[in-house]
């Protein structure tokens, strides 16, 4: 066998991987300084960049940004191995017990014949690992929609949900309501806006619980609607400027005309 047919096994490559931060480390100024905190936020970027691929559809930068992304892990591993905190092998296998634990479905003799059941195993698994909350596992740095998704998803783990999509729906209703009535004064002086920001709040999670109702994932379809906006924006920004024209001197009907144009492109 020779170097290209070993490169495809997935022991050999992430070996290799392994072999070549160890060089870096070593052998490279940037990597010798590198630490678990100066890593963290090129860490959020590059899963930032995996997301836009995701979104995108294109495997090929879906392969680089993994690989990016794998290469962070690792190097979180060997700093913790250099503080002989814990090595990557033992970052391996605790997932591998942790998936075991929480899959006895599969490796037990607990039933679970739906998604649902599953989730709701899960879901009391982890407390009796020790998590003193459902909620325990949401990550304070989430931003706010996903955090809301993850929160409700969580919730309904151990029961705590609506029944019937419909039901979900009056809520949104309700909340709509709600937020409206905070702006239904004649004086726009007197409106509260701590209290029209709570309405505001609550509106936006109900209609992320209706999202998760009818499966939609929210965090990707506003995602794909501010892309959408960029692409038409951009076409409009395009248009002016082949005919000499500055937006700010534009009327909305004049912008409107290129930005119906993108629309229908």
């Amino acid at each position: 066998m020779n170097v290209f047919d070993t490169q495809k096994q997935p022991d050999t490559a992430f070996n290799r991987l392994l072999a070549i931060l160890e060089d870096l480390r070593a052998k490279c100024p940037w990597d010798k300084k590198q630490t678990l905190e100066s890593l963290r936020h090129l860490t959020i970027e590059e899963t930032y960049e995996l997301s836009d691929a995701i979104l995108e559809g294109d495997m090929q930068e879906i392969k680089k940004e993994i690989g990016d992304i794998m290469l962070h892990l690792v190097f979180y591993a060997k700093i913790a191995s250099e503080k002989e905190a814990f090595t990557i092998t033992d970052v391996l296998n605790s997932t591998c017990e942790k998936l075991i634990n929480r899959h006895p479905h599969i490796y037990s003799d607990t039933k679970a014949d739906t998604e649902e059941q599953v989730k709701q195993n899960w879901e009391q698994i982890k407390l009796k690992e020790g998590n003193k909350s459902v909620l325990g596992g949401v990550p304070g740095s989430l931003p706010a929609l996903v955090k809301a998704a993850r929160i409700q998803e969580k919730a309904r783990g151990v029961g705590f949900d609506w029944d019937k999509k419909e039901q979900v729906w009056e809520k949104v209703e309700e909340e709509l309501q709600e937020f409206k009535a905070e702006f239904n004064i004649s004086d726009e002086k007197q409106i509260d806006q701590q209290k029209a920001e709570e309405e505001f709040g609550d509106l936006l999670f109900s209609l992320i619980n209706y999202a998760r109702f009818v499966n939609i994932n929210p965090e990707n379809a506003l995602e794909k609607t501010n892309k959408k906006f960029i692409k038409r924006f951009q076409y409009l920004e395009q248009k002016a400027k082949e005919n000499n024209q500055q937006l700010h001197q534009m009327s909305l009907a004049e912008m409107d005309v290129y930005w119906n144009e993108a629309k229908k492109m």
